[in-house]
């Protein structure tokens, strides 16, 4: 695969995945729907769901549990939750249209590339590598704090041999753009994901990419790197 010469500052791109590389949604709700029934708790619309994602299974559960359900069958659905998605995470996730052509051209600038993310970490690396092909993958794990914490950005970048200056973070969400700030990074949200063009500006985003080609040309002229 031949490289393009570039001047870009950047040499590795960390991206968030649900809701930047993959449209996991259909297949957590459909998780989280089975998980709840099974306790003959309510069940959430897709949109509910989008809003109760990006910090992680945790959280996930207990925004879409009723406030009144006992712990016991919060973590009950919790287990539920987790086996389900195991086997079904990828029945209906896609990636968003443009990003593999978008990852293809990162390459060929140069750019080395990880994820970075508040999913279970096996199902990271598992999704990562089968829709992507990408090796460098930090999710939910014992002993490192999720995001917005920066540790699990740290640690892919130690992982790629790159360093806060020539990096920059892609995601969809305040949680990103959150963990940007905490690791030091340039950050570049994205639009077609989990959270809307206001929300992220009102989280304090500063720079927008509305379509995967956007990002490639970003690293192209070194935006936000200043």
């Amino acid at each position: 695969m031949a490289k393009e010469v570039s001047k870009t500052p950047y040499r590795a791109v960390l991206f968030d995945l649900d809701g930047t590389l993959l449209d996991t949604l259909d297949d957590l709700t459909a998780s989280c729907n089975t998980a709840l029934a099974a306790y003959e708790l309510p069940l959430r619309g897709r949109e509910e769901v989008r809003r109760f994602v990006g910090h992680g299974i945790a959280k996930l559960i207990r925004r879409a549990a009723p406030r009144s359900a006992a712990e016991a069958d919060i973590a009950g659905v919790m287990e539920v939750f987790k086996a389900h998605y195991a086997l079904h995470n990828g029945d209906r996730t896609r990636p968003y249209e443009g990003v593999p052509e978008m990852l293809e051209a990162l390459r060929r600038l140069g750019c080395k590339i990880a994820v970075v993310s508040n999913k279970n970490d096996e199902n990271v690396k598992k999704l990562a590598g089968a829709f992507f092909g990408i090796k460098e993958a930090v999710g939910d794990q014992a002993g490192l704090p999720p995001k917005p914490a920066p540790d699990g950005a740290w640690r892919a970048m130690k992982a790629l041999g790159a360093d806060a200056g020539s990096t920059l973070y892609v995601g969809d969400s305040e949680v990103d753009l959150q963990t940007a700030r905490n690791a030091g990074l340039a950050c570049l949200a994205v639009t077609w994901g989990f959270r809307s063009r206001e929300e992220l500006r009102a989280a304090g985003a500063a720079h927008f990419a509305d379509h995967p080609a956007e990002i490639v040309d970003f690293v192209r002229r070194g935006c936000g790197n200043q």
